[in-house]
């Protein structure tokens, strides 16, 4: 899955975004356990999801500060 771009979630919704924040969460659970076994074949793509969680996670807490 290639990263998205923040501009591109802005304009999802915030279904859309916890959707994603989820996937990319069970992701991360999940590569951390390849990590340890030793069959991660693309140890980048932890830091990848970890950057975009936190795309994710700014663009929720902006909407949220939007609203109030």
């Amino acid at each position: 899955m290639p990263k998205h771009k923040a501009k591109d979630l802005v304009t999802k919704t915030k279904d859309e975004l916890l959707d994603r924040l989820n996937l990319l969460r069970k992701e991360q659970f999940n590569l951390r356990f390849q990590v340890t076994n030793g069959q991660n074949e693309n140890p980048i793509r932890f830091r990848l999801i970890r950057r975009e969680i936190a795309s994710i996670k700014t663009i929720l807490n902006n909407n949220l500060m939007k609203v109030k």
